[in-house]
């Protein structure tokens, strides 16, 4: 019987020296070096991808704070010219204003931008109205009330496209007439002979709402990355920092980390625990980020980088770590995974090596033992996946391991609503929501059961490592456990990592309940 380690071990420390204990380590060894290869062959991105998207769920970071975490970044040497990119780029798409405001207390500086450029003088300044047209757009509104307002200075610049040109009074009764401006020669007259334009209070008040950023997006990233890193323009730098404490941490690593490379994240990781801010009344299990926070205010340091990334391959990201597996791994590599998981989890003097494992956890509070423990539930998590096929097995294991649980007939649930309710007592853990939902989408599931038929009903899908073959004989069944207080209906497609999570925060409690570090503030 496959051992989930679910009561927690009262001694073992006795048994770090012996054989077997030091087997279960090499074993463990071994396994991460399988793992590191595979994961090493995709280059180690997808790795830190996955690193990234844990850090993403990160809670105990406050705004100020991750501010300060991404200005750190950015003004850390060697200049990060692709992350502060990146970073304009959001704030171009979220706050085009912001960035307006900055280019039109320096609109003169665009008489370059449009030197030269036709391209970027008709899409800014030929948005002229016709009829049925309220307005002028941003550039041609510029444009046309600055020929106005001075149109003693200017008006002869202005260039038409018929035999003769317009009047000031004629075009102020028929602004539609503007539609027959040679936008380009007029802007270029401009450019040359009328440099007030350049510095108007039209121009400017033309560029505050950021549009302008469309005309020619990367030349305004470089202008403003240039700003930061060479003029040092504080108001650029304002402009960030407002919008790093506005945006949420989520939102910032799924769109800045994910662009860096490995040594740049290996600062982030670096300077993250400077910034984290645990509670010290309680220590949270709640999602993936939890624990990794802790582990990342305790931990840091070039020794720690890569047992990092394989810690959080191993127990935030199993499935896609299986996935790489099935769809990289050559037949060695997945026979050799299969022949050490299967050492891993036989029972024979397992509970006294995985107890020698905790107590030297406890002992050395070291990065290594938490790396141990996260292996092996990966070693579990796999087994749950490749062995565990039939509802009996299930049964089998959550009884062996002291896991209370009902089963949920699948067909019972789809076709029988009124027996759900009327069973109360056996699955008082479903949660109402559950039951409304199905009440709702019953008709449309009858339906599409006459066309199915009853006999695809009990099948269900499953895929094998060792024979790349899909099972259909599979009878399908659902379960409510007390692992969560029965609040949840768990699929055999879902029990592995469900039941390889439990695993590990269970451990997890253990080890961190006993280390008084983990709970200072």
């Amino acid at each position: 019987m496959l051992q989930l380690f679910l009561c927690e071990p009262t001694g073992g420390g006795k048994n770090a020296n012996n054989e077997s204990y030091k087997r279960r380590i090499s074993l463990l060894n071994e396994l991460e070096l399988v793992i590191w290869s595979l994961m090493s062959s995709q280059g180690r991105s997808e790795a830190r991808l996955w690193l990234c998207n844990t850090l993403s769920g990160m809670r105990s970071i406050s705004p100020r704070r991750q501010r300060d975490l991404f200005v750190s970044l950015l003004r850390s040497k060697p200049i990060k010219r692709h992350l502060a990119s990146q970073l304009l780029q959001l704030i171009f798409d979220k706050q085009p204003q912001k960035i307006g405001s900055i280019i039109a207390k320096k609109s003169h500086k665009l008489e370059n931008f449009f030197k030269g450029n036709p391209r970027r003088i008709l899409e800014w300044f030929s948005s002229f109205a016709g009829s049925g047209v309220l307005d002028h757009g941003n550039g041609a509104k510029a444009l046309s009330q600055f020929a106005f307002v001075n149109r003693d200075i200017c008006w002869e610049e202005l260039e038409w496209k018929g035999k003769h040109g317009q009047s000031p009074a004629m075009v102020a009764t028929k602004p539609h007439y503007f539609l027959d401006l040679d936008v380009e020669r007029t802007v270029e007259n401009f450019l040359e002979y009328v440099p007030e334009f350049w510095s108007s209070s039209e121009f400017s008040e033309s560029l505050k709402d950021g549009s302008i950023l469309l005309v020619d997006t990367k030349y305004f990233v470089n202008l403003f990355t240039d700003l930061m890193y060479k003029d040092e323009l504080e108001e650029v730098w304002e402009v960030i920092e407002e919008f790093l404490m506005e945006q949420s941490f989520s939102f910032l690593c799924r769109h800045l980390l994910i662009i860096l490379e490995e040594q740049e994240l290996h600062l982030v990781l670096d300077l993250l625990p400077k910034y984290l801010k645990l509670k010290s009344n309680s220590v949270g299990f709640g999602n993936s980020s939890e624990w990794l926070e802790i582990i990342l205010s305790k931990y840091s340091g070039s020794s720690t980088r890569d047992e990092l990334l394989l810690l959080n391959a191993v127990t935030n990201q199993r499935r896609q770590l299986l996935r790489l597996v099935r769809e990289e791994g050559s037949v060695e590599e997945k026979e050799k995974i299969k022949n050490l998981v299967s050492q891993l989890c036989e029972s024979a003097s397992c509970a006294n090596d995985f107890a020698s494992i905790m107590e030297e956890s406890l002992k050395k509070k070291s990065l290594e033992f938490i790396k141990c423990l996260g292996l092996q539930s990966w070693a579990i998590y796999f087994n749950l996946s490749e062995e565990f096929r039939t509802p009996e097995s299930w049964e089998s294991l959550l009884i062996g391991n002291g896991i209370k649980f009902r089963k949920c007939d699948k067909y019972a649930l789809v076709h029988d609503d009124e027996r759900l309710e009327e069973s109360g007592s056996d699955y008082e853990g479903r949660s109402s929501l559950g039951v409304k939902r199905r009440k709702h989408k019953k008709h449309k599931k009858k339906r599409r059961r006459n066309l199915d038929h009853d006999a695809d009903e009990d099948e269900l899908i499953d895929y094998s490592l060792s024979s790349n073959k899909l099972d259909l004989n599979v009878k399908m069944v659902d379960w409510l456990l007390s692992t969560d207080g029965y609040s949840t209906t768990w699929s055999s497609v879902d029990l592995p990592e469900h039941l390889a999570k439990h695993c590990y925060i269970t451990w997890l409690k253990w080890v961190f309940g006993k280390w008084e570090w983990c709970l200072d503030s």
